[in-house]
């Protein structure tokens, strides 16, 4: 497929999108695959040139061949709202440089009580040591949200569904409320990526990814984007800029090949985790499953009507025991590594906690809470691995 076919890849379905967009094989020279530009200098063919910062490159931070491609196909998955895709290190970096990129001493920005931690870290550090004012809202709160609006409120921080805890915001009517204070959306799309929830289309601003998680698919690269409507993308664009942050060429091209096969890995981390989320609900230590493609989960309504889609990450509230019996099942599962990321092809268990740090919220979830993360190993062996862990639980609960 060549670069001037890539306008008309909106008509097509998104797992071709995948497939097809930022690929231009005459350029390529018949290759399927980028080459990986490794590059800082571009020359300039005349003076007159170098004087007007004239060329499709100018320097290898503020752009390359690979970087192209893969923001072209970034905008291809995200739709016809998306004006620009950034390109950062990390998925921290995305949401640091789209709080930057909004933001100014004197501004006050809500955020979900859901969201992300190192969000709130760098919300309560860095943004409130240059005087910005952060207030945090409980994400079931809907259009209620208008009477958390200051003067100065330029922005709302969400994140669906919500980090480890997996509450449901109503983004939609979050949104509404929002612009009408005229103050911007940014969203923390990690959980669905583009392909499951095109977040610009419903109300968000700027919608970033930890693309370190699906879009590499395989926990082997750092990395993050920022997609942004017409009206926020230049300032996100601008913000990069003056920040110098960029993505190095080998995580681009790794995030690029992830992104051909997100659609099947997506599809196969859904189903299992499905699976496993019932088959977790029926045993007798689980209290509850937080997973919003459930019926049973009080976000159920919203995800059915928002998403197309859910991924391999949930957790589950354990019936009350003590931080031994949770220890001892940890310590016994060997198919789940215990590892603080996701969206790779492998499983994963953490224990955690939100009780220190909710603010607008009280959790109180009723027992020990785990988070897991469903890969792509067989589904049989994931649920003896688990059976093995439940019976050392148990034999230190008694």
């Amino acid at each position: 497929m060549n670069s001037s076919d890539d306008e008309q890849t909106e008509s097509l379905r998104a797992e071709t999108r995948l497939v097809v967009s930022g690929r231009d094989t005459k350029a390529q020279r018949g290759f399927v695959n980028p080459p990986v530009v490794r590059g800082s200098t571009v020359l300039y063919p005349t003076a007159d040139d170098l004087h007007a910062h004239r060329g499709e490159f100018q320097y290898g931070r503020l752009g390359t061949p690979t970087t192209r491609a893969l923001q072209n196909a970034l905008m291809a998955l995200e739709g016809p709202e998306c004006a620009g895709v950034g390109l950062v290190p990390s998925g921290l970096s995305a949401i640091s440089t789209a709080l930057l990129s909004v933001l100014k001493a004197g501004d006050h920005i809500l955020v979900s009580d859901s969201a992300y931690r190192p969000t709130r870290n760098f919300c309560n550090g860095v943004l409130a040591r240059y005087g910005v004012e952060t207030t945090y809202f409980d994400p079931s709160i809907g259009a209620g949200i208008a009477k958390q609006f200051r003067s100065n409120t330029r922005a709302v921080m969400v994140e669906a569904p919500g980090s480890q805890s997996f509450e449901m915001p109503d983004i939609p009517a979050i949104a509404a409320v929002a612009h009408a204070h005229d103050a911007l959306v940014i969203d923390d799309n990690t959980w669905a990526t583009p392909l499951y929830r095109r977040a610009l289309e419903q109300g968000v601003d700027i919608s970033m990814q930890a693309a370190t998680k699906y879009i590499g698919g395989h926990s082997d690269i750092m990395f993050g984007t920022i997609s942004a409507n017409a009206r926020a993308w230049p300032a996100i664009a601008e913000t990069i800029r003056l920040l110098g942050v960029c993505a190095g060429p080998d995580d681009v091209f790794l995030a690029l090949r992830g992104l051909r096969t997100l659609a099947v890995r997506l599809a196969h981390h859904k189903q299992a985790a499905i699976e496993m989320a019932r088959w977790l609900a029926a045993r007798p230590e689980v209290a509850r499953v937080l997973h919003p493609a459930l019926p049973s989960d009080p976000g159920h309504a919203i995800w059915k009507r928002d998403f197309t889609g859910s991924s391999g990450l949930f957790s589950i509230v354990l019936k009350p025991a003590p931080k031994e019996a949770v220890d001892a099942l940890l310590d016994t599962v060997k198919l789940f590594g215990m590892g603080y990321s996701w969206g790779g092809y492998e499983s994963l268990i953490i224990p955690f906690d939100c009780t220190e740090y909710r603010t607008a919220t009280n959790w109180a979830p009723g027992g020990p809470t785990l988070r897991l993360h469903i890969g792509l190993e067989s589904l049989d062996d994931l649920k003896a691995d688990l059976d093995r862990g439940f019976a050392a639980f148990n034999a230190v609960a008694r």
